[in-house]
């Protein structure tokens, strides 16, 4: 009777999980097809099947220019995401002062808080300073919300570090900073990876941020993606998502590949 009831939970469980397979990846199979249309409009399914589109992308010298720009900011803040992140998940590991676990909550409050009111009030914080509209505050603006992935990343692979590492490399007469070097940094190494990958992706295709903080000289590829899929449907969206798409998808790939990255974003 139990091997019974198992063996349709197990069916059930079955079922949820392809209608949820099927739910998060249709939307994405139905980009990448439309972006293949040779009609003039996106619609689906397409009237026919060509390269159009694409080849159109190879003429468009602002969107390169954006898409450049855009994954230029993704890369400088993924950097800095990482940098900041891997400091502040050292300082928090297995420290259980209340006040260890307060700043875990504020660096974490960014994945909790609308990224829209997010970058509303870094909008109006750099009005009152006085600050100019440039990449640098872009860029900074990013980072605020970049840096809880690689946080969580980072303290995830350090709680997987066994202490008796470090203590055994310091009663052997290593330094801290060589006991960081040689032990520590190469065992968080694919955390430190994994949240820097999630803090690209997530620069890349952010617009609330970039709606508030982009001067007009730097106008970034979602956002300009956003205008034209509101003015017309324009198909070179559809193209330009499945670049996206694929490219992301590569570069998990890789990651996969060299480092394990799927390991750390459980």
């Amino acid at each position: 009777m139990r091997r019974s009831e198992s063996s349709s939970f197990d069916r059930v469980t079955a079922i949820v999980a392809g209608l949820a397979l099927i739910l998060l990846t249709a939307p994405t199979l139905v980009v990448l097809i439309a972006s293949f249309t040779s009609g003039a409009s996106l619609r689906f399914p397409p009237p026919g099947l060509s390269l159009r589109w694409y080849v159109e992308l190879l003429g468009s010298d602002d969107l390169i220019d954006m898409a450049l720009r855009s994954l230029g900011i993704a890369v400088v803040t993924a950097a800095i995401a990482a940098g900041l992140g891997t400091s502040a998940a050292l300082a928090l590991a297995r420290n259980r002062n209340p006040w260890a676990r307060a700043l875990d909550t504020v660096f974490m409050s960014p994945l909790i808080v609308p990224w829209i009111a997010i970058g509303l009030g870094i909008l109006v914080l750099t009005n009152l300073l006085g600050l100019p509209f440039s990449q640098i505050t872009l860029v900074a603006g990013h980072v605020v919300v970049c840096v809880p992935f690689v946080l969580r990343t980072t303290l995830a692979s350090l709680a997987q570090i066994d202490p008796a590492l470090k203590e055994a490399s310091l009663s052997l007469g290593a330094g801290r900073a060589r006991t960081f070097r040689r032990i520590t940094l190469p065992l968080i190494a694919p955390g430190i990876g994994a949240g820097g990958f999630l803090a690209f992706v997530a620069s890349f295709d952010n617009v609330p941020i970039s709606l508030f903080l982009a001067d007009a000289r730097s106008q970034m590829l979602p956002i300009r993606l956003w205008q034209m899929i509101q003015a017309d449907l324009d198909p070179r969206v559809a193209s330009i998502s499945a670049v996206v798409v694929v490219g992301t998808l590569v570069l998990m790939l890789v990651l996969e590949r060299l480092i394990g990255v799927s390991r750390h974003l459980s």
